[in-house]
Formats: C-alpha cells, sequence, structure tokens
C-alpha cells in the first residue's frame, strides 16, 4: 500500500516494451507478465481483469458488463467492444408497476440484474486481437483464486458491509482482514471452465444453469445462448487539436467530447490555469451543459452522431456564464467500478472498463459458483414508453465511460478512465484538460486533485432525479476552488483523503518516439502502473 506526500508528484512510469495500469498490484503484474510472454495488449487486458474479478469482487467480477476500446493500426478509429448484458426474457416492466415501484429495484431483486456481458466481452476482444491461447492468459487469475491472495484494506472493509449475503460463502463465510488470505474455489471454476471451453464454458455450464436458477423465470436458455457483446463503432469528435474517442450508447461515454468541445467553444485551447477558480468553474459547468438532459436522451438505441451534433454542442456552451453557475443538474453518482489500461510494444493499446454497478452489485449471488450478479438493470426506466424502459433483450443505460485519444494522423495519443459512477465523464474531461492543453505528464495529471458532482443523501444513484447538487472538492485541491466556485453560487463541499470518492483514474501515453508513459491512480492505494520486462 502506497500513501503519496501533497509536496510530491505521483511518478509517471516509462517504458519502450508496454506497460499495464489498474486498482490492484497483482492485476498489472498478471497483465505485463503476458505481456512478456508476447502477449498483446488485449491479451494483458483480459488477464488484468480477470485477476481483478478474482481480488476486487467489490468494484467488478464475472457478473458483471464490460466496455473496451482497442487502438491497433494508425489512421483506424479505434475498434470498441460492447459487453453490456441485455435484460432476460422475463423482464416486466407492468409487473414492476403493479407492485406499486416508480424506480428499478436498486439492490436485493434479480431483475436489477441482466445477462452479465464480461466474459462473452473477453472473448470476443481475443478472437480478434489476443495471440496468446486463452487458457493462458486466465492461468495467473487462476492460481490466485485456487491458492488465494492477500486481501486488501479495501476489500477487507467491503466484505464487512456483505451482512446477509447467502450463496458465497467463499465472500461471506469467514470475512477476512487486511492481509490475510482468501480463496475464490467458485471462481476458479468459472475461469477454468472459461479457459477450456470458452463462452460455453460459462454461460453454457455450472454458471449459467445456477443464474437461470436464481432467475426464477426472469432468464431463459436463449437468453444465455446469444452472445452479450457485440463490435460496434466508436463515437467521438475532434477536441483540442485530438480525436477523442469513446464507446456509443448505451454507455453515456459521449459526455466525454460532448463536455471537452463545450469547453473548447467556451475558452478554445487556452484554458484558464489548473490552479484557478476560472478552471474549476469552466469543467464544472462544461460537465452540467453536456449532461443536463441525460435522463432523457440516453438508451440503447441512442444516436451518437445526434448527442454530439455541433449544433447542440453549440447551444449548450451559449449558456455558460463565467459569473455564474447556469447549467442544468447533471447526473453524479458512486459506482462499483475498476478501469484498466494496456499497451504493448507493438502499439496496440487498450482502455477496458468492468463493473458490478454499485459496491457488490445486487448483492445476489449464483449460488455455489462464486460470482456475484450485477445491479446495471436499475439505470433502466419504468415510466411506460420511455426510451429506455425495462424490457426483454433491451440494454440499460450505462454509466462506463472509457476513452482513447488520437492524433489527427490517427497515431494514439492516450488511453485513459476512471471508476465513478456518474462522475466518469467529469474526471476524464479534467484528466483530458491537463494532458492536452496544460501538458501535464500522466502521473501529474492523475494525481493533481479533482472535483466532481455529487448528491447528499440517497442512495448515490439518484441524482438524476434532483437539483441538490453540491461540487465536492477534494481536500488538496487550491483554496481558490471553493472560493470562486461559492462567489458564482454553486454549493461546495471540502472533502478529505477519500479512496473512492473521487475515482481511480488510470492514463497511458503514446510517445513520439514509440515508448509508453503512464501512471496508476493513488487513491486505488493498491494499484500500480507496471511496465513489460
Amino acid at each position: 500500500m502506497r500513501s503519496v506526500p501533497s509536496t510530491q508528484r505521483w511518478p509517471t512510469t516509462y517504458s519502450t516494451e508496454g506497460l499495464v495500469c489498474s486498482v490492484d498490484h497483482l492485476a498489472s503484474s498478471a497483465g505485463a507478465q503476458v505481456l512478456a510472454a508476447g502477449g498483446t495488449a488485449a491479451d494483458a487486458a483480459i488477464a488484468a481483469n480477470a485477476v481483478l474479478a478474482v481480488t476486487t469482487p467489490h468494484m467488478c467480477g464475472l457478473g458483471g458488463d464490460l466496455f473496451a476500446l482497442v487502438h491497433h493500426a494508425d489512421g483506424a478509429p479505434p475498434d470498441v467492444v460492447d459487453a453490456a448484458g441485455r435484460a432476460g426474457s422475463g423482464a416486466d416492466a407492468e409487473q414492476l408497476r403493479a407492485e406499486g415501484r416508480a424506480e428499478m429495484p436498486f439492490q436485493g431483486d434479480v431483475r436489477t440484474a441482466t445477462v452479465p456481458g464480461c466474459v462473452d466481452g473477453w472473448v470476443l476482444l481475443h478472437g480478434r486481437h489476443g495471440r496468446l491461447p486463452l487458457a493462458e492468459v486466465l492461468a495467473p487469475a487462476i492460481r490466485l483464486a485456487t491458492a488465494g491472495f492477500a486481501v486488501s484494506p479495501m476489500l477487507a472493509f467491503m466484505l464487512h458491509t456483505l451482512d446477509g449475503l447467502e450463496g458465497c460463502d467463499e465472500l461471506a463465510v469467514p470475512r477476512p482482514d487486511t492481509g490475510e488470505r482468501l480463496l475464490r474455489p467458485g471462481v476458479a471454476r468459472q475461469l477454468t471452465a472459461i479457459a477450456a471451453e470458452g463462452r460455453e464454458g460459462f454461460y453454457g455450464g455450472e454458471f449459467g444453469e445456477a443464474l437461470i436458477g436464481v432467475g426464477a423465470g426472469l432468464f431463459s436458455d436463449d437468453d444465455l445462448s446469444r452472445s452479450q457483446a457485440a463490435w460496434v463503432a466508436p463515437a467521438g469528435l475532434r477536441v483540442w487539436g485530438h480525436d477523442v474517442w469513446t464507446v456509443p450508447p448505451p454507455s453515456q461515454g459521449y459526455l466525454i467530447p460532448a463536455a471537452a468541445r463545450i469547453a473548447e467553444l467556451i475558452d478554445g485551447a487556452d484554458l484558464p490555469e489548473p490552479q484557478s477558480a476560472e478552471w474549476a468553474h469552466l469543467v464544472v459547468e462544461a460537465a452540467r451543459l453536456a449532461a443536463g438532459d441525460r435522463l432523457d436522451v440516453l438508451h440503447d438505441a441512442a444516436d451518437p452522431a445526434a448527442l454530439l451534433d455541433e449544433a447542440r454542442l453549440r447551444s449548450a456552451a451559449a449558456r455558460f456564464d463565467p459569473g455564474r453557475r447556469s447549467g442544468p443538474p447533471a447526473p453524479a453518482r458512486e459506482g462499483g467500478t475498476m478501469y484498466l489500461c494496456a499497451a504493448d510494444r507493438s502499439g496496440m493499446a487498450v482502455s477496458l472498463i468492468q463493473s458490478n454497478a454499485h459496491q457488490f452489485g445486487a448483492r445476489i449471488a449464483v449460488p455455489g459458483t462464486g460470482v456475484l450478479l450485477h445491479n446495471r438493470g436499475n439505470g433502466f426506466s419504468l415510466e411506460p414508453g420511455h426510451p429506455a424502459e425495462y424490457a426483454p433483450g433491451r440494454q440499460p443505460p450505462h454509466t462506463l465511460s472509457p476513452a482513447l485519444v488520437t492524433r489527427p494522423d490517427g497515431t494514439l495519443r492516450a488511453v485513459l478512465g476512471t471508476m465513478g459512477g456518474d462522475s466518469q465523464p467529469q474526471i476524464v474531461l479534467q484528466l483530458l484538460a491537463r494532458l492536452l492543453c496544460a501538458g501535464a505528464e500522466p502521473g501529474e495529471a492523475v494525481e493533481a486533485p479533482r472535483l466532481v458532482l455529487t448528491v447528499k443523501g440517497g442512495t448515490g444513484f439518484d441524482t438524476w432525479r434532483t437539483t441538490d447538487q453540491v461540487v465536492r472538492i477534494e481536500s488538496h485541491a487550491p483554496s481558490a476552488w471553493a472560493d470562486g466556485l461559492a462567489e458564482r453560487g454553486h454549493t461546495t463541499e471540502t472533502a478529505g483523503p477519500d479512496p473512492a470518492g473521487f475515482g481511480h483514474a488510470h492514463a497511458i501515453e503514446r510517445r513520439p518516439d514509440g515508448s509508453w508513459a503512464g501512471a496508476d491512480d493513488p487513491r486505488a492505494m493498491t494499484g500500480a502502473a507496471v511496465a513489460a520486462p
């Protein structure tokens, strides 16, 4: 575990052979080992994600969803994996409304889970961009799940919130403390089955059978036989002299280039100094102006070109007032998510995000498998006729927002992203402003103070329905931020050290000489940027 003195900038790691950055040094090291064995960045990303599914079940796992962007050829837009799972064939919004519900269940109800897309995402990504056998890629995770690993401080803390969980004794009984060894035999079996049989070993095996049982009519054999992953076109814009790419709906990723373009329309590339109140006000307002109507416009059939239309963004930018809060409320909520990035010596780089949604997700175990289901279905609407209404085969609106940046000639500039629920586009906007406009090194940009829009009280997933927003500011931020924002009508709150409330962001840059420079986030406490040996 590491800590960073406030006077010391977080280091940037450099490599010519490749890098892996994640929230867990075990995962980053596994990815680097795969690179050293001749694997691609895609192989490394899958290996790291699989380890995280073992060691960080409060953030991600086999029961969650996945998105990824892949840069693999200069001049070409990135490949995009959409592995957001679909609602089961038994999904019934009318039944939920008949029960008196106006919103989707948050936790404790299997209907808030969709068919998990993670494993289909791995299989799709590996099939196009992997080089090593999948069994070799998953081997580090299988070893850790079988032999055990030392529990991190954050996992030890989160495991003590699992009171009442049934069907997953490997996490709930007994609850280990920091440094104690934890084994994941159920997850080891699932990973071994995937290594041997691909998606069929998971969706058609022990997990799939148990999922149909726990769903009690929500999921069918046909639901599980359908792949939850597909190659889709990226969404992106030219901003600050670069092409900023993300994943399309049902992801909220469009808010990253949208907010960046709004900020560019307001101030060009010559943004205020990041230490100033003007900079803080600009990034907060750009995020608000981009995201204020997200509840109405984000759904699985949304057109990213329409959401990123220049006239739409110019109209939003025109509402900016440098002297006062002018934007509408924007959604901001925490989540149970991890982001990682990987790059290899050939120039391939992967920006991957994988999630339970909120902490341990739905807090429903698939009995005997060691897998917890996500609660991503909480993003569906129960409003009759809403474009994101809960229905069979639909994908819910997603907070997951990985990013990838290329230069005008198509060469890669960076892969970056963060955990943090609704705050993900806000955090990535701040990283982009520092990297592309202020010329910061990755370590400097990742360690720098942040601010995020939050809501006091509630579940942390209900910000779309309130105007009671607070700009939460890290305690090591310049004092000008809080003072200047308050003067402009923002409600502010300064927060002390918080291992999750401001995201766990990572970034890798491609230097003009072909080398890599990357950084993990000190807020993750146990993360690492590991160079391929």
